[in-house]
């Protein structure tokens, strides 16, 4: 009896085994991070190295939206009079795009104050603020509509999107930037600063309603 009990609880032992490896082989491949080479994508890399540090923007991009999540941001939305940057670790979705081309060398603050300024009818706004304007959704969208490369929405073409890319989802509500990492159906893990998670890089491009993507090429 005691042969048998022993004989069971080894099989069951070996049960164990054996699910905790396919488990844990399913949640890798599940959770794996993957390139564009895994797929056989060509991205495009930026022409232009605007801050002439040697990396191509779109490089830079994505390694300065990176930057800006490491430091761990509190969500909340405030207005910052004195410059317009955040100055006490808080912020929002668009902290990431002014961040993340600032690493690549652009001003988006004044880049969209100068095109405001130019096209009140456009943008709709009637008393241009620039310590606010270029924090919001809605503006960068129309700012990214007129002087970037505008592109698809279909998700089931990944290769159309790349690291670099900026995103933007729902009703102009929420942004992002695409990292260089894809999950295993090949589209872009996303680098974004939300209420719910807070800074991340993560799985999240299809989790939301793709309005817009846009490729940086300023003109």
């Amino acid at each position: 009896m005691r042969k048998i009990a022993l004989l069971a609880c080894g099989i069951v032992a070996a049960i164990v085994a054996i699910a905790s490896v396919v488990f844990g082989v399913l949640y890798f491949m599940q959770h794996r991070k993957f390139t564009s080479a895994d797929f056989g994508f060509i991205d495009e890399v930026s022409k232009t190295d605007f801050d002439g540090d040697g990396i191509e923007d779109y490089a830079d991009i994505v390694e300065g939206a990176r930057e800006y999540i490491a430091t761990k941001p509190e969500y909340e939305s405030k207005y910052y009079p004195d410059t317009g940057y955040p100055d006490d670790n808080k912020g929002v979705c668009t902290d990431v795009i002014w961040s993340a081309l600032k690493a690549a060398g652009y001003d988006l603050r004044g880049m969209m104050a100068k095109d405001i300024k130019s096209a009140r009818d456009i943008y709709e706004i009637k008393e241009p603020n620039e310590n606010i304007d270029f924090r919001r959704v809605r503006n960068i969208n129309i700012f990214l509509r007129r002087h970037a490369k505008q592109l698809g929405t279909d998700l089931d073409d990944p290769g159309s999107f790349q690291y670099g890319d900026i995103v933007i989802f729902g009703k102009y509500e929420h942004i992002g930037i695409l990292s260089d990492m894809r999950n295993k159906d090949g589209l872009p893990y996303l680098i974004h600063h939300g209420l719910t998670h807070g800074a991340i890089e993560e799985d999240a491009l299809a989790n939301m309603e793709l309005k817009a993507h846009y490729r940086f090429e300023y003109r």
